[in-house]
């Protein structure tokens, strides 16, 4: 089997779906590799790392013509269709939930393909799960941005000419985003705020040393794994519960998101408004909407004193490590969906591949 590596082309996207590390165990297998030229360059790989463990650099077209699976880390778009042949079958992340007019131009080039944003929560899938590798980058690197960002420090320090007391630390959502931004902002020597609809969080977030933020969050669940949209009597409760420590905080985190919907707003322009001047927002659901009213996407915006960043972060700024996690979880994807003789086993009835393959032989299974 041809597995073919392409180059992502969406704007400000730094990652490569397979390491040379994961394309030598491939090869090890016996998968044959093609890598676009130049794929893994702003990841910091170059051409002759991927030969040099025996996998083969082809243009882009040849990629194309000659593999059997294409992967790719961002959706596959209208210019990548064009060269996409039947029987081919391909995986990157789709959002299929918010993208269905992508899934039918998919399917009407009669291929199969796998979205790799779909992997269910269970046990067994988590060495798969691309969206937890890259949050627990997300939500370091967020909490480094913020340090960056702001006009304090983050720990109590004592000196001769007085004392600096710590910085103030709040952070919507304790996904794996979440949880690694307490923690992170915890060994900084932050003092750290946290909340979610989800009271199984609770445990984990003062676990890590986090003050967690009571909301009773009667009727409202997680499905999944993943949080579920919020009633409207809940997210006025939460803003009640949340604000006196929304503005004092020094930095804000927010990570929460609802697969194939629009992120929750968690903070309006009014609340803005009431948060100490010189405060930083980053808000790392901004792809989705933002949980910030004020968030754009890919930019910094200044909003009655707060400086609110929009981003996903990841991708953006550790490229590396977030390439050789990602293909990670891809070379364990592909061993869970093959055969010894590194053919696919086709169990559309496990729970995995049910979850994850979205277009099969042109035939769209999940919308």
């Amino acid at each position: 089997m041809k597995i073919g590596v392409l180059n992502e082309t969406q704007l400000s996207e730094k990652r490569v779906a397979i390491s040379p590390n994961i394309a030598k165990l491939l090869i090890e297998k016996g998968f044959e590799l093609l890598i676009e030229e130049g794929a893994g360059k702003v990841s910091s790989f170059k051409n002759s790392d991927y030969t040099s463990v025996g996998a083969v650099v082809a243009k882009r077209e040849v990629v194309f013509k000659d593999a059997n699976v294409l992967i790719k880390i961002n959706p596959f778009n209208e210019e990548d269709l064009k060269l996409v042949s039947d029987e081919q079958i391909l995986m990157s992340q789709l959002y299929y939930l918010s993208n269905p007019k992508l899934i039918e131009a998919i399917a009407s080039k009669g291929v199969t393909a796998f979205s790799m944003d779909a992997m269910p929560r269970i046990s067994r899938a988590q060495d798969m799960d691309v969206l937890s590798s890259q949050s627990n980058l997300a939500g370091y690197k967020a909490v480094i941005v913020g340090a960056y960002e702001m006009t304090k420090i983050f720990p109590l320090m004592m000196t001769a000419a007085g004392t600096i007391i710590p910085s103030k630390v709040l952070i919507y959502g304790i996904g794996v985003a979440g949880l690694q931004a307490i923690a992170t902002a915890k060994r900084l020597g932050a003092v750290v705020m946290a909340t979610d609809i989800r009271m199984e969080t609770k445990e984990q977030a003062e676990s890590l040393g986090a003050k967690f933020i009571m909301v009773d969050n009667t009727g409202e669940e997680s499905e999944g794994g993943y949080a579920k949209e919020a009633s409207e009597d809940y997210v006025r409760r939460q803003k009640e519960a949340v604000n006196k420590s929304l503005f004092d905080a020094d930095l804000v985190i927010t990570t929460a998101m609802v697969p194939g919907r629009k992120a929750p707003v968690l903070i309006t322009e009014e609340q803005v408004k009431q948060m100490k001047n010189g405060a930083i927002i980053i808000d790392l659901a901004a792809l989705q909407g933002g949980n910030c009213e004020l968030s754009k996407m890919g930019e910094t915006v200044v909003e009655h004193g707060v400086k609110i960043i929009g981003t996903t972060m990841a991708p953006e700024s550790v490229s590396t490590n977030a390439s050789e996690l990602y293909a990670k979880n891809m070379y364990n994807f592909l061993m869970h969906l093959t055969d010894e003789n590194n053919a696919f086993k086709w169990e559309l009835e496990e729970e995995i591949t049910d979850g994850t393959l979205i277009v099969h032989e042109g035939k769209i299974r999940k919308n």
